[in-house]
This record gives structure tokens, sequence and C-alpha cells, in this order.
């Protein structure tokens, strides 16, 4: 069949009118339709061809057609986008504006009829008036869960919003792309954005968001094509930035807060690639939602550096339109009030940075964690700086530039009182009526919060400077706050466990006694000491809480930095030629640095010629690196996009299992509660149902019905005892008045014996008179009888005798098959019978077997017991010989120091301090007498020859071992701590012994003491180590005596000795 003759559009207009007017509007927008998507229509002029796509909008819209008008607007723009746009923008502007009105007249529709509802559902239609609802209403309320109005508005109401949120994505999609109609594009933007925050529709405005990212990325990859947006051009980068505006206030106003971020970030991309400044005042609102983005994340620390990017911007307004270098209009307003609110937010949200990070603020900028450092970045590119903040930054900054003298007077009282004062015993205290003002303000109360864990923090680390121990009564008395915002003896716990973990706290808690410890100790780690250096915090390294005095742990740490300064210092007061030498090596620089100036100048503009050129070639290779980047991205992309399919296709198919499986496990736990129902059972609970079945079930009705049984027994029995009871009291009553009643029984029973006696022979006497006379009738009947009685048993008497036959011989079948059953069922006992009694046989020899071979098994485990005993016990004796050898060895080496020690001391001390003070001027260097230093190989062959009285008169005698002092003797070092949890030295217990009245004597200079460190018990026993007399210079422990305490115990050798 051929094509329609084309048709001009005045008469296709014409045709549509008439169909119009006899009601045929589909037909007249389907010939709309054709005549304009018709191949023939893009040579028709465009003043001809527009009243019929004004005509096909209108019908478009009043019948709902979207796809319709969709084809024909995209042919449309395909015609006039080379001749003419402004028919383009009427058309669009048209379509767009009719389905607004739909949506209008719908909405008072709607009004209209749920007025309408509201005046029929008065007082006057109201039968019963104490009835708040109907069970009409009950009814359909439970139904369908909505009210009148929310099901009116989705009934007339919603339609329309679905077909006027197509139309704004159709013009979105027709108008994406084309600098033409770049303008109506933008307007059109906007204008889905006021819908989407007018009728609060979050899920098309996450659509529309998407949409709008959609057409950028696809206008920075088609940017050759004809009548391409370029985004190098600063008035549509500036119209493109307008929109992010304006979406970025809508997601805020509808909460949205990913998309809110993700339109942050966009905006920043498109900053980045504008030539142009930004507007101040489109920067101030870009930095106001950014603290309030970050409020709701809680992520404070970028919060409070919004806060003071956006005060940076409204000083730098304020500054410009005091000297007149900018417009009003390009500026926010930054009045003294203004300036002195945003001072005050980033005073405050500085304060409200935690110190010690949480699960859910993120106060810390130290995490090394890849994907946490790459978040960081981003969050410090969004702002617009070069490095990250910290809290200490932040202070520092807002310090040097007044912003706390701006700042409200009781947010000023509060930065002293966290940052600058020493207060532990009255921070909260004086806290708490700036908390209360806080609390008032409604845009402050939501510092609250983080504002306790800084407190909190600093209460903590100020009291770990004051107390070692402390109460965790007294804790919580201090940490009080005012009503609202009290904080439980939980969450002081809950915080003093974080800031352990989190490592910026080092607090032993003591739940039975109820104290807290802080860490003293000297090697602790400098994590929990310093505040900030820890992986939690959230300031810098050189921030500190205020310090009271230092800790032993910081004074070890920085002993040997206080000696370096105090020996430089000492150089250059008393040596001249020091300072001499550092101006000499100053002036030689100089000269040098003169002298290779010009040469060095030289080199330097060589440099910058061999830099630029490595620039220039590096520029070429980065645009070529660029274009294979992307090549690559666009292939990366086509992979991920076809893999995204995938994945959706396969996220399909698990949520359709996923569905299935739900409705399976619905229907099961359908059918267990009518199964419960109809079993009545009524005490299964509602969560028990998911792990029933049926075999549960059935377990569960059995011990219902055992129950119900012993209940009905139990009745039983109760009411048989109570009745047995009743009985037996009836019958002890009863006894007493029987004879008298027997008496009154008997008269009654004999008066109707006698009456019953009469009334029988009467009715006897007539009986018998009647049967006596029926008698004398029938015996005239008696032949007729007897002679029919006759014929009949002649004629049944063969039909008798056949049955009878017939009967006997059903009985013979019967009997011979009954016997032959008996026969075959006695013989299958008797086999069955056999064949249990050979498997009872067999399971007892196997039982048998099995005993005989368990007996075996324990008799060759006995046995090797015993012999493992038997080498346990042999071990044992060698042991203990050894061990007597080893005593042996000891007593006599404790001998020969006994008797070395005897002849050290014969030799008289005028003798020998001239030797020990001559032997370091013998030859080399003065031997320093150090802690811990042990005598040389010829000290101790000195000290054995001057023993035996065999050494040569002129050998000089080994110098005395230095004896360990204790660290608070030593002439140099700090003094020694008394810290918790030191142990007294060995001389200190023995000079303790000895001044309590005892045996142990004192010891000598000449002898080296056990060393025992602080605090870390009794060394460890090395007799048979090998190394026990090497350390001890030859002397052996002391023999262990055994001490008889019971419930210890003592070897065999030694009970014996």
């Amino acid at each position: 069949m051929p094509p329609p003759p084309h048709q001009k559009p005045e008469n296709v207009l014409k045709r549509a009118h008439e169909l119009i007017g006899v009601n045929q509007a589909p037909a007249a927008l389907t010939l709309l339709h054709e005549h304009v998507t018709s191949k023939r229509s893009r040579n028709v002029p465009i003043t001809s061809l527009e009243p019929v796509m004004t005509l096909l909008v209108e019908l478009a819209v009043e019948q709902k057609k979207g796809k319709l008008a969709k084809d024909a607007l995209y042919q449309y723009k395909n015609i006039a986008q080379n001749t003419n746009v402004g028919t383009i923008e009427l058309v669009l502007k048209k379509f767009i504006e009719l389905a607004a009105e739909k949506v209008t007249a719908a909405q008072q529709k709607a009004d209209e009829v749920q007025s309408s509802i509201e005046a029929t559902a008065g007082s006057s239609s109201v039968d019963d008036l104490e009835a708040s609802e109907t069970p009409e209403s009950i009814l359909l309320a439970t139904v369908s869960g909505e009210q009148s109005k929310d099901r009116t508005d989705r009934a007339i109401v919603t339609p329309w919003l679905k077909f006027l949120w197509e139309a704004y994505r159709t013009v979105l999609d027709i108008l994406r792309n084309n600098a033409r109609l770049e303008l109506l594009y933008q307007s059109t933007a906007m204008q889905a954005f006021d819908f989407c925050l007018k009728y609060t529709r979050k899920t098309e405005f996450r659509r529309l968001c998407e949409l709008l990212r959609n057409h950028v990325q696809t206008a920075a990859k088609y940017s050759a094509q004809m009548h391409a947006i370029n985004l190098n051009d600063p008035d549509t980068l500036q119209r493109h930035l307008e929109t992010r505006f304006q979406q970025l206030n809508v997601a805020v106003e509808l909460e949205l807060w990913q998309e809110a971020f993700r339109s942050v970030e966009d905006i920043h991309t498109l900053l980045s690639l504008s030539k142009r400044p930004a507007k101040n005042v489109m920067m101030a609102n870009y930095y106001e939602k950014l603290t309030r983005i970050f409020l709701v994340g809680e992520n404070y620390l970028f919060h409070a550096a919004a806060w003071a990017r956006y005060y940076n911007l409204l000083r730098q307004s304020a500054a410009m339109m005091a000297t007149g270098q900018s417009k009003k209009s390009d500026n926010p307003p930054a009045s003294e009030a203004d300036l002195q609110k945003a001072a005050t937010f980033v005073v405050l949200s500085a304060l409200s940075i935690p110190v010690i990070s949480t699960s859910r603020s993120r106060g810390a900028m130290v995490d090394f964690d890849e994907a946490r450092k790459n978040k960081n970045s981003r969050l410090t590119h969004l702002l617009g700086l070069s490095q990250a903040p910290t809290r200490a930054t932040l202070f520092r900054d807002a310090l040097s530039k007044a912003v706390l003298r701006r700042a409200s007077p009781q947010i000023r009282d509060l930065y002293n009182i966290l940052e600058v004062d020493f207060h532990p015993l009255s921070i909260c205290q004086k806290i708490s009526p700036i908390l209360a003002q806080v609390g008032a303000d409604e845009e402050m109360q939501k510092y609250i919060i983080p504002l306790q864990q800084v407190i909190l923090t600093r209460l903590f680390q100020q009291l770990s400077q004051v107390y070692e121990t402390v109460d965790l009564d007294f804790v919580e008395s201090l940490a009080q706050f005012p009503e609202p915002f009290q904080v439980t003896r939980a969450t002081i716990e809950k915080f003093i466990m974080n800031g352990n973990k989190k490592g910026d706290l080092a607090i032993r808690m003591d739940h039975a006694t109820g104290v807290l410890s802080f860490d003293v100790d000297v090697f602790s780690s400098a994590k929990a000491v310093h505040a900030g250096s820890a992986a939690g915090s959230a300031e810098s390294e050189t921030g500190s809480v205020q310090r009271l005095q230092s800790t032993p742990s910081q004074i070890v740490r920085s002993q040997l930095i206080r000696l370096a300064e105090v020996l430089y210092t000492t150089c250059r007061y008393i040596d001249p030629s020091f300072n001499a030498a550092q101006i000499k090596a100053r002036d030689a620089a100089l000269a040098r640095a003169k002298a290779g100036a010009e040469k060095e100048h030289l080199e330097i503009l060589a440099r910058k010629e061999v830099i630029q050129k490595r620039k220039d070639k590096a520029s070429e290779i980065q645009a070529q690196r660029e274009k294979e980047n992307a090549r690559k991205k666009m292939l990366q992309e086509q992979a991920l996009q076809q893999a995204e399919a995938q994945r959706l296709a396969e996220e399909q198919r698990i949520r359709e299992q996923k569905r299935m499986a739900s409705e399976r496990e619905q229907i099961k736990k359908k059918e267990v509660e009518n199964m419960l129902k109809d079993m009545k059972l009524d005490d299964v609970e509602l969560e028990d149902l998911d792990n029933l079945d049926s075999n549960k079930i059935r377990m569960i009705k059995l011990q219902q019905l055992e129950r119900e049984k012993n209940t009905i027994a139990e009745k039983l029995r109760i009411t048989g005892k109570r009745l047995d009871h009743l009985e037996r009291a009836y019958r002890k009553e009863e006894a007493k008045k029987l004879p008298e009643d027997y008496a009154k029984q008997r008269e009654r029973d004999l008066a109707a014996y006698e009456l019953i006696k009469a009334q029988t022979l009467k009715e006897a006497e007539i009986k018998h008179k009647e049967d006596v006379a029926l008698k004398h009738r029938l015996t005239r009947l008696m032949p007729f009888y007897e002679s029919f009685r006759a014929d009949l048993h002649e004629r049944r008497r063969d039909m008798f005798e056949k049955r009878r036959r017939d009967a006997e011989r059903e009985l013979e079948k019967q009997v011979t098959l009954r016997r032959k059953e008996y026969r075959e069922r006695k013989l299958r006992e008797k086999r069955e019978r056999e064949e249990k009694e050979r498997a009872l046989r067999e399971a007892e020899e196997r039982a048998e077997r099995e005993k005989e071979e368990e007996r075996k098994r324990q008799e060759a485990r006995k046995e090797e017991l015993a012999r493992i005993r038997e080498e346990r016990e042999k071990e044992r004796e060698r042991a203990r010989e050894a061990q007597a050898r080893q005593q042996q060895r000891e007593e006599e080496a404790m001998a020969r120091r006994r008797a070395e020690k005897a002849a050290a001391a014969a030799v008289p001390i005028r003798e020998r301090e001239p030797v020990a003070a001559a032997a370091p001027a013998a030859g080399g260097p003065p031997r320093l007498a150090l802690a811990g230093n042990k005598p040389s190989w010829r000290e101790r062959e000195a000290a054995k020859a001057a023993a035996t009285g065999g050494a040569p008169a002129g050998a000089a005698a080994p110098p005395l071992p230095m004896e360990r002092t204790d660290s608070s003797d030593r002439a140099g070092g700090p003094p020694r701590l008394a810290l918790a949890g030191n142990k007294p030295s060995w001389r200190e217990r023995e000079a303790a012994k000895a001044a309590a009245g005892g045996s142990a004597p004192p010891p000598e200079r000449g002898t080296l003491p056990p060393r025992v460190p602080s605090g870390r018990g009794v060394p460890m026993d090395r007799v048979g180590s090998g190394r026990g007399g090497e350390r001890d210079n030859g002397l052996a422990p002391e023999p262990l005596k055994p001490s008889g305490a019971p419930g210890k115990y003592v070897p065999k050798f030694r009970r014996e000795g």
C-alpha cells in the first residue's frame, strides 16, 4: 500500500480542528504527530509548522501523551535549530506552561474534592456524635494506610505531577549540549528545581541532579560537535555555576545532604575550570552550605574550617565595599553584626572539634589510611586550602586575625577556660553557665555534645598533671553540667575507654574500688602524654594542654637535651675560642657567597632556560598523555557501562531470588501460624515461628496435651478426694438416723406391697378371662394354619437343601484356607524367630570380641603408662643427683669466696689505698668508677694472689669494685623518683632487716649484691644455665633452705639435709 500523500501544514491544521470539533481529539493528535515526524516535513517552512506544533503540544498535554510530544519535539528541534531557534523556545515554553497549569488545576480540584468530602462528612451526616470514626472509615484506613486527602492527591494530583516531571526531563534532554539553547536550558533547570522544592519531590531531585551531571559530562565528551557548548567560555561557565548553586540551595532545603555534597563537588569542579573568579556572594553561599553539610556529617574539623573560610570572605567583602572596589550586589551582607556572629561561630566550631576522635566524630588529621587520606585531601581542596586544617592552626589563624576579640563574650570566656587557664577542679563549674547560654540558642545548641567531649578531655588531661590516683565519684562530681546536658557515669567511663583505645589518655580504671589511676611510668609511651600526638587527636604535634609540671617520663626523655643545652651555653661563656671559631666560619661563608654570586647568577639563568625547555617538552608530553588517557578513559567507561549493565542484571536476578525466597518463607510461616491456630496453641510467641517445623509443632502439641491431661487428672483427684470426704461425712450422719428411717421405710414398703398386690391380682384375673376368650376364638382357625404350614414346608424343602449344601461347601473351603494360612504363619514366625536368634548370637559374639579387644588395649595402655612412669622416675633421680652435685659445687665456691674475702680483709687499708690510687696512673687513661663496672682480668688475678699470700711485693692491688648506688645517691643524672609501683632495693631491705634486729650481716664493700630491678621481683635462679657465674663474678647464690611451710614441695635430698 503506498504512503498517503503529503499534505500542507495548513490543511493538516484545518483537519485537526475539524476532528476536535467532532470530539475526535486522539485522532487529531495522531494526525499532527504523523505530519510532524514525517520526513517530508523537514522542508516545510517553520512559520507554517509552528501552529501545528503548538496545537500538538496542547492536545498531548490534554491527553497525557508525553511520548508522542517527546518524539514530535525532538523532530521539531532537528528541523528548526539551524534556522529559527526562537520557535523552539516558544514551543518548549508552551509545553512546560501547559503542564504546570494542569498541575495547578489538579491541585485546586483536589482541594475542592477534599472540602466537599469534609463538608458531606460534617456533623449533619453523623448518626452517633460520640463515635469519632465509623467502621467503614476505620476499615478503609486500615487497608489503605492513608488519609482521605492523601488518597485524593494520589488519584488526582500525582498523575499530573508525574507528567510535569516527564515534561521537564524531556525538555532538558532536548536542550542539552546546545549553545543556542543554553539560556532556555538553564531556566528550565531552575524551574525543575523549584518544582522539586515546591512539591518536596526528593527522588525526582536526585534524578534531576544526576541528569544534569550526565549532561555536563556529555558536553565535555562531545565538545567537537556542531553547536556544542564550550565550558571554557566564562559566560557559559557562570550560568552553569548559578545553576549548581541553586541545586545546592534546594538540596539543603530538602535536607538531602549526600546530594548537597555532590553538588559542592560539582561547583568546585566548575570553579577550577573557570578563568574568572566567582562572586563573593556565591562563594559565601558555598561556604555557608558547606558548614551545614559538615555539621550534619559530624565532621567538626572541616566544619570549623568552613566557618573560618566564610568569615574571611565576609571580612574581605566588607573591606572591598568600604574602599569601593566592588559592588554591593556582588558581595554578601557584611555588617558588624554579621561579622560578630560569624566570628562567634568560628571560635565555637573550633572549640567543638573533639580532641579525642570517636567512631562518629572524625576530628583526626593524621590517619595514614589511604582512603581516609584521599577523602581528607578532597575535603581540603573543596575548601580551597593548601594543606589540611588542624585544631591548632585554626586557633592560630583566629588569634592572628582578631577573630577572638570580635566573638561574643561568653565564647571568649569559653576559649579562655578550655585553652588558656588551668583549673581542673572548677572547669565544669565555670563552663556550666556558658553551656546554658549556648544551649538556649537554637543555632548553637548543636555544639553541646562535641563541647562536652572537649571539656571531659581537658578535665582528664589537667587532672593527670595534679593527681596520680583519683576517685571516680570525685570525677563524676567534677563533671557536672546544666540539667538538660548532664552526663552519666556510664558516659564518663565510655569516654575514658575510648580515650585509652585511641591512645590519647593513659588511665586505668579499677571498678572494684572505683579509682582512676593515671599512668606515671617513666618509660611510658609519649603518645598518651603529649596531647595531639596520638592517632585519634585533632591537635597538632606542637599543640599541648596547659602544663603545670613536667611528668617523670618527660624528665627522662628531655635529660640529654637539657644536658646538651647546658654544655653548649657553658662552652660559649668559658671558651673564647669557641665564639671566635663561629665568627670566623660566618665571615668565611660570607666571603665565599660574595665571590660566587656572579657565577651563581649565570648558572641560575642557564638553569632557568633549561627548565623552560624541559617544561615545554613536558607540556607536549602531558598533552599527548592526556589525549591517550582520554581514549583509555572512554574505553574504560564503555567497559564500566557493560559491567554495570551486567551488575544490574545480576542484582535483578538476586533480588528476584530473594523475593521468591521471602515469599516462600512467608507462605511457610503462614502455614505454621494456621497449624498453630488449628491446634489452638496460644502459648507460642510469634518470634519463635521461624524456628518451628512440623516435628516441633507436634512436640508442642504433645506437650500441651500432656499438660492438659495432667491438669485434668489433678482436678479429678482433688474432686474425688473432696467427694470421698463429703460422702464419708454424709454416711456418719446417716448412720445415726438409719434405724428410725428403716422402720418408716418398712411401713411404707408394706403398705405399698399390699396395694400393688391387690392391683396385680385384679389385673391378672381380668387378663386371664380375656386370654381364655381369645383362645376359644383362635381354636377354630388352627386346622387352616396347620394345612397352610405343611404346604409351605413342602414347597421350600428343595431350596433349603440347596442352600444348606452350598453353605457346607463354603464352610469347607474357608476351613481349608484358614488351615493353610495358619501353617504359613507358623512357618514364617519360625523363620523370623530363627533369624532373630542368629542376629542375637552374632551381636553377642561381636560384643565379646570388642570387649576382649578393649581389655587388651587397656592392658597395653597400663604397660605403657608404667614404662613412662619408670622412665620419669629415673629422670627425676638423675636430676636430683645433678642438683645435689651442683649444690655441693656452690657450697665449695662459697667457701672459696669467704676465704678470698678474709684474705683481702687481712691486708691493711693504708697499704691498699695508695696502690689503688696509683693503679690508674700506671698507664692509660683514668678508669671511671661507674656503677655496674666489673673488675678486669688483671684485677681478679691480683686479688687471688693477695688472698693466697703469694703475690709479689711490687704488684698493685686491684681496685675495689664500685658499689652500685641508688639512683638518688648518684653524682649525676636526675634523682630517683618515688613512683607508684617501685619496690625497695636489696640494700634497703637488708638495712631494714638489720634495723629490725635481724641476723643478716651488713654487706661488705667488696662484694656485689645480687641485682634486683626495681618493681620486677626476685631475679630468676640461673643455676645450671652457665651464665650465673659470669654475671656475679664467680659468686654462687646462697643455697636454698627448706621453708617447712605447709603446702610446698621440698625435695628428698633437702629434707634429709
